[in-house]
């Protein structure tokens, strides 16, 4: 499903922040990528619903190579692509209902549908209750939740999260890893990068370990 071919990603001043990397995930399943401080962990993720370009190499995302893709369709690339950031990049201007409700509107959703999938997500996550709360009166966990509802609520089939459980305590953390494990078994793509090597071994679930921008160890976990 997602492929990289020989990727490397290196910014302006020469910084390398990935070097030749090749990765098959396959569809369906749930990969953690770990690593340093400063491994290229973001930036692999970031790759996939084309937040950045690679340098050199291809990625491949239902064997269309991204580097190809027509401008005017990034835009649906990015509907099949949920992303949860470790900030949340909420609007906090916004009620959790509008917040929830933005990619569909962007893509034009019919009202009716967009009410009945903000509620449908937002009950996924635990917050039907919160849908007029504004974010800035939210727990940390309930924020995190939010941005999980956001990226879902276009039914992607493949989920992309950015260190989700960085500000969390192990509790708030488990259940969200939880909630991503829900969604895993209905057939959704998860690629988590998360440095909670304690979280990820209880887990069970694959493990690639990026060091310097290179893989360097790739391996089916088993769960504690």
């Amino acid at each position: 499903m997602i492929r990289f071919v020989g990727v490397s990603k290196r910014y302006p001043g020469g910084f390398e922040a990935l070097r030749h990397i090749n990765l098959e995930i396959e569809q369906g399943e749930m990969v953690f990528i770990t690593g340093h401080s400063g491994a290229g962990k973001s930036t692999l993720l970031k790759l996939i619903p084309l937040l950045e370009r690679p340098s050199r190499g291809q990625v491949l995302v239902n064997g269309v190579n991204l580097a190809r893709l027509r401008k005017g369709r990034i835009p649906h690339l990015r509907r099949r692509v949920g992303v949860i950031f470790q900030d949340h990049q909420l609007l906090y201007d916004r009620p959790v209902y509008d917040n929830v409700a933005l990619p569909l509107v962007i893509a034009g959703v019919p009202h009716r549908e967009v009410g009945r999938r903000v509620r449908a997500a937002l009950d996924k996550v635990g917050l039907l209750n919160k849908e007029r709360s504004y974010p800035i009166t939210l727990s940390g966990g309930e924020q995190q939740r939010v941005g999980i509802a956001r990226a879902v609520v276009s039914r992607p089939p493949i989920l992309i999260a950015d260190e989700p459980t960085g500000n969390l305590d192990p509790a708030l953390s488990a259940e969200i890893m939880g909630l991503f494990q829900e969604f895993n078994r209905v057939g959704v793509t998860l690629l988590i990068a998360s440095h909670d090597l304690e979280l990820i071994r209880r887990l069970g679930q694959r493990v690639v370990c990026l060091e310097h921008g290179e893989v360097i160890d790739d391996w089916a976990g088993v769960a504690a």
